[in-house]
């Protein structure tokens, strides 16, 4: 399965694309850097990014929440 879930401008040149994808049999969440190339129309994705395997989707969630909050803790959101 391939699907683009989200995806947002990190800079002028570069897109953070949140995807669910498959990876060596595994279904993962794929979180990556997409770039414009110089000569290029379409941005590509990048080395820049991490895999995830969707078993650890609920342990991903808990960590963003926990950041969520110490965000807004030391009023940084």
């Amino acid at each position: 399965m391939e699907r683009d879930v989200a995806v947002f401008e990190k800079n002028r040149y570069q897109d953070v694309k949140i995807r669910i994808s498959e990876y060596q049999g595994n279904n993962v969440i794929d979180v990556r850097i997409w770039t414009q190339p110089p000569q290029g129309d379409e941005k590509v994705p990048t080395g820049k990014g991490i895999n995830i395997n969707v078993k650890l989707y609920s342990k991903l969630k808990e960590a963003v929440d926990e950041l969520g909050k110490v965000l807004k803790e030391n009023n940084m959101i």
